[in-house]
């Protein structure tokens, strides 16, 4: 009989990694979606207008559950590059999930600001402020990248049809728009002249990138639903991916609103006048929450008729939250400017759908996680 002779690996050859943390390989960077879904309830709960007893300390405990399951997807999210590197590359290749990479950027900068905004009450604003200038600036840098790089392999690697059209495809796009919403937060705590004015200015910038390119996005989307007819089952919850750039940069106009009397002066002091009554806010928020509200209409339509055809959960039900979750913000800030009750009532009761879903969402993924099914993709 022959025998086969099988060489040792010596010390310094690297061991195969096909085997390596085998829980790892299928754990994409769509995952990022739990941690925004779930930082975006603590930053829409602190900021209703109407807040109940114990609300805070409620946004409190989930701002902490954002922070810490930021930390474990990010540690384990390094070990899927570290032992699955064929897969991480073949996710960049892949157009169904490369744009998930700008969720990466957005849950960043939502737990940064969820820090700033309810996390300063455990740890304190000096150290609530240094962890959300980390978290923004890597947040920031790389939602800007991801703005480009996204496209550009659409473009050059990727083999795309119309047919594949989905509101995923946004994600990358929306990512300069969350910067823009909560670089905000900051500026009071820059040193007055440039510095505000430079982060003042920079968010309007990335404001205009992130609207631009989504302009320019939304009629394809559109377009495929039309000619196209619906999305795959598990793929419908994603059409309220459209309402977090419209939800988001009603955010930031109104933040940014705040913001600009004390962030930049002369000569454009007295032109920006308007923005410390949030005029430019009113103005602008109040057409495109109207248009968020037709959307969500139209989303909340085709997801009962995906129900009533059996739609299972996937990672997908996570679109649920975070979109709707920056209309709750986008509704309070011009409830803020407004005054007006019903604009403060519309967004606690999008506070309840967003609570509503995020329950539904985090519930099943437990229960896929602690069951397998996740982790095996």
């Amino acid at each position: 009989m022959a025998t086969t002779l099988v060489r040792p690996r010596t010390l310094t050859e690297p061991a195969p990694t096909a085997h390596k943390a085998p829980a790892l390989r299928h754990l994409g960077p769509n995952w990022y979606a739990s941690v925004m879904g779930t930082a975006i309830v603590a930053n829409a709960g602190a900021t209703l207008p109407y807040q109940l007893p114990g609300q805070r300390v409620a946004c409190q405990l989930v701002w902490a559950l954002s922070a810490a399951a930021l930390a474990v997807l990010l540690t384990a999210r390094a070990g899927h590059w570290l032992h699955h590197r064929d897969q991480a590359r073949a996710h960049l290749l892949d157009p169904a999930v490369a744009p998930f990479y700008g969720c990466l950027s957005m849950a960043l900068l939502a737990v940064g600001g969820a820090t700033l905004i309810v996390g300063k009450d455990l740890i304190g604003t000096g150290a609530a402020v240094a962890v959300d200038a980390v978290l923004f600036t890597a947040g920031t840098a790389i939602g800007l990248v991801a703005a480009v790089a996204v496209p550009y392999l659409m473009v050059v690697r990727h083999k795309v049809e119309p047919k594949q059209a989905t509101p995923v495809w946004l994600l990358p796009l929306v990512a300069p728009m969350v910067s823009a919403a909560l670089g905000p937060l900051l500026i009071p705590h820059l040193s007055p002249g440039q510095p505000r004015e430079a982060m003042l200015l920079a968010c309007y910038a990335m404001f205009g990138i992130s609207l631009l390119a989504t302009l320019l996005m939304l009629p394809l989307i559109f377009g495929r639903l039309i000619v196209g007819g619906p999305l795959p089952l598990a793929l419908t919850p994603t059409l309220f991916l459209v309402l977090g750039p419209l939800g988001q940069s009603t955010t930031a106009v109104n933040q940014l609103a705040d913001m600009a009397p004390q962030a930049i002066g002369a000569p454009y002091a007295g032109a920006l006048g308007a923005f410390a009554v949030g005029a430019f806010a009113v103005v602008y928020g109040v057409p495109v929450m109207g248009f968020a509200l037709l959307w969500l209409a139209l989303a909340v339509c085709m997801l009962v008729r995906a129900a009533r055809a059996g739609m299972g959960f996937a990672m997908t039900w996570w679109a649920l939250t975070f979109p709707v979750g920056t209309c709750v913000t986008g509704a309070a800030g011009l409830a803020r400017h407004t005054g007006l009750t019903a604009l403060g009532w519309l967004a606690a009761a999008l506070f309840l759908a967003l609570l509503t879903a995020w329950l539904l969402a985090a519930t099943h993924t437990l229960h896929g996680l602690l069951t397998g099914r996740l982790p095996r993709g």
